[in-house]
């Protein structure tokens, strides 16, 4: 009964400083309670964040607990929310707070859901219930701080509003200022609320190895589903994006669609659930719980990973086009000076391991030659790396191969014209490497356990300082020494036995978040230091894509599966989350990873709708291939600041029918790109008409197919002619395709 009263006693204390808070909350300037981004209502107590077509408000119960009040199309009066009340209690089994939408939910009281955060406390206590003290807005940024009832532990909430895209952030810093350790077992970033109702669906990226970002479309019926990576990474097998669609009915151009996606390469989480009998649909995300443990010490502060959520009244086509222009603006690292991504020649598939400075150069010539801007030395120039089985670690280069250092082929492939870009995999080892025999205790590891290779290798530990050192400071002496433009950081297998015995059993649990921070800090470290350099992230294709490498990086290896048709699927499904400037898409030699032949010019337009690369055998190639690959190369860096800048539309998708058809629009709307491609005619029967979009409907356009694909031989159209009557392709056979490029005219 005592503890009873003093809990009544210090919740009454809190309401009351709240409520004084809240009174000088009206003193806001009138900047920030008007008609300002962010914005705070003090007679509804609610805060508005705006955006140029959504409007998304959180506002206070009557027991000062912050709850969603509203996400979706732009409301044009504040006044029309209404204040945010708890849910009555549908019976003893239903709790209020379990049917209302609150914010930030800690584990505790009654509370059933997924919970944002759950916590032991030294004393054993594991209830947690977060109540509001205090904000602060800056101009596009909102801080709500929470704090527990009883104990000293804090959440200051972090809102970000990027207006243009509709994009919200949002992001929790948990605090720790009582006297003790407190255990965090839960910690994610927040909770998207979708309007409440049923008949929701979601749409989210599954695959594996060679088959990522596979489209899912499925309903959301009462209960969890679970999307994460225990991994180590994002992981190939689910990525961090979903979007939730209203009655399962929106499409390409139509519908409300609800979409959101995490920041953060490492074990992640995102919880899509429907509780009966409220139907509240709601996703929470943040770090995955699994294995997690995080003491916070008296002072200590733990930062969860960005999670962004968007909203869309036009489909799902808007909905990926607004996450393009956010990813181009705002995340990208050439954000404040944007440049086009250069066609990229590897050299892996002409030589795998077997790497000298006189074959490098010999295929450094044919690259130029085709118009190539970017040539890179992949895996074999280091160490005793003469296959997987040695030298990672070992980041030096190998004397035999070249004898003198890299600089003779770097500067080779400098007066040809091109920049030079090389690989590393810099958070492996292999056993029989001098980094392991000198050092191995820095792979992860359970003392007395096995330690699994895959691909020869184990994992080092970069959560460790002394490892994280190690691997900037080699190569930082690489990038010093050598006048290397890109890199491309790779990463072939996924944690096994992700032990950490150097360090306190209860902070062991702590190794899956540290180690993928010190990644980021060696990335951010080195491109301060090297600010020219670029990096690509890879990790046996798309097994680390994300939003918080896309800080860090300029491009991702999309899949190691380069087989033309099946990177139409593959490259359809990223483009729902990522924007094709980021997704390298190369060009290899046939017959590929099925089995399947198709043309070199089908190979190079399904390649030239991303970041353009060539990994085919140059030494390989006729006269004729080429040739044609030269006026391919010329004719995507016509169009290729269209595709990388522009806005896409996918017209046809390659799940649904034999057409696949992208359409992309430059940002000035001066030119259009139209890549289609036919899977196979049957019966004779002609391709669909496709119908263009986002045209000017009285704007003329000067239209040019190649190999003379064009049915309408009018060659200037008029933007309302190409979006409402459509264009013909002639396309037909098998594995036929063409590229359209329109120029508006006067």
């Amino acid at each position: 009964m005592g503890q009873r009263v003093e809990r009544e006693l210090i919740h009454g204390l809190v309401r009351n400083l709240a409520g004084v808070v809240m009174m000088l909350g009206a003193l806001v300037p009138a900047g920030a309670r008007g008609q300002g981004i962010v914005r705070y209502v003090p007679d509804l107590r609610i805060w508005i964040l705006s955006t140029e077509r959504t409007t998304y408000a959180v506002g206070l119960n009557e027991h000062d607990e912050l709850q969603t009040v509203y996400w979706g199309a732009k409301l044009t009066s504040d006044h029309d929310l209404s204040p945010a009340r708890l849910r009555p209690e549908h019976a003893s089994f239903d709790s209020s707070e379990t049917m209302s939408n609150l914010e930030y939910p800690g584990w505790g009281g009654r509370y059933y859901n997924e919970p944002a955060l759950k916590v032991t406390l030294a004393s054993g206590v594991r209830d947690l219930v977060l109540k509001f003290t205090s904000q602060e807005i800056h101009d596009d940024t909102l801080e709500i701080h929470l704090k527990d009832i009883q104990y000293d532990l804090s959440v200051r909430l972090l809102y970000k509003v990027f207006p243009k895209e509709d994009i919200i952030r949002k992001q929790a810093i948990i605090e720790n200022h009582t006297p003790q350790v407190v255990t965090l077992e839960s910690a994610q970033s927040g909770v998207w609320h979708v309007p409440a109702g049923e008949g929701y669906r979601l749409s989210y990226l599954t695959g594996r190895w060679a088959g990522e970002t596979q489209v899912v479309r499925e309903a959301i019926n009462p209960g969890k589903k679970v999307l994460d990576s225990r991994r180590g990474n994002t992981g190939h097998q689910w990525n961090p994006w979903f979007a939730i669609d209203a009655g399962g009915k929106a499409d390409e151009d139509h519908g409300n669609v609800w979409f959101g996606a995490l920041g953060w390469s490492g074990n992640w989480k995102l919880v899509v659930e429907d509780t009966p009998p409220a139907h509240q649909v709601r996703v929470t995300g943040g770090y995955n719980d699994f294995d997690f443990s995080w003491p916070l010490k008296p002072g200590e502060s733990l930062s969860t990973p960005p999670y962004y959520g968007g909203y869309s009244a036009r489909g799902f086509g808007e909905a990926s086009r607004l996450l393009h222009r956010f990813e181009r603006d705002e995340i990208l690292p050439d954000r404040a000076h944007p440049h086009v991504r250069p066609v990229l020649y590897n050299s892996w598939e002409a030589t795998t391991f077997d790497v000298d400075e006189a074959g490098q150069k010999a295929l450094a010539e044919k690259a130029a030659k085709l118009g190539v801007e970017l040539f890179v030395m992949d895996d074999g120039w280091f160490g005793k790396r003469n296959d997987d089985h040695a030298g990672l670690g070992d980041w030096y280069v190998n004397p035999q191969k070249f004898p003198h250092g890299l600089q003779p082929l770097i500067s080779y492939v400098n007066s040809l014209g091109m920049d030079f870009g090389l690989w590393f995999e810099p958070e492996m080892v292999n056993p029989d490497s001098d980094l392991y025999r000198r050092h191995p205790d820095w792979a992860m590891n359970f003392p007395g356990r096995p330690r699994s290779q895959a691909r020869n290798q184990l994992v080092l530990n970069m959560a460790r300082d002394d490892v994280k050192e190690y691997i900037f400071g080699v190569l930082d002496k690489v990038l010093s020494e050598n006048n290397i433009k890109y890199i491309k950081w790779d990463m072939n297998r996924h944690f096994g036995e992700p032990g950490w015995p150097e360090v306190p059993v209860a902070e062991q649990k702590e190794t899956w978040v540290k180690y993928v921070r010190n990644v980021y800090e060696i990335i951010d470290r080195l491109r301060a230091k090297h600010p020219s350099l670029e990096i690509e992230s890879c990790s046996g294709g798309g097994g680390r894509v994300d939003l918080g490498i896309l800080e860090r990086v300029n491009i991702v290896w999309t899949s190691d599966n380069t087989e033309a048709f099946d990177r139409l699927g593959i490259q359809e499904g990223f483009s729902l989350a990522y924007a094709p400037k980021v997704m390298s898409a190369w060009v290899t030699d046939v017959p590929n990873l099925n089995g399947r032949s198709t043309s070199l010019q089908y190979r190079f337009l399904v390649a030239m709708q991303g970041a353009l690369g060539i990994g085919a055998n140059l030494n390989k190639w006729s006269a004729d291939d080429a040739a044609l690959a030269t006026r391919l190369i010329a004719t995507y860096k016509s169009v290729r600041e269209t595709v990388q800048q522009g806005n896409l539309y996918r017209l046809f998708s390659p799940r649904e029918g034999a057409l696949t058809a992208n359409e992309y629009v430059s940002s000035d709307g001066k030119q259009a790109a139209l890549f289609a491609f036919y899977h196979s005619q049957q019966y004779l029967w002609p391709a669909p008409t496709i119908y263009w979009k986002g045209l000017e409907e009285n704007a003329a356009y000067r239209a040019k197919a190649l190999d003379n694909k064009l049915a309408e031989k009018q060659p200037v159209l008029s933007g309302s002619f190409l979006m409402h009557h459509g264009l013909n392709l002639n396309l037909e056979g098998d594995y036929d395709s063409t590229l359209v490029i329109l120029e508006r005219v006067k």
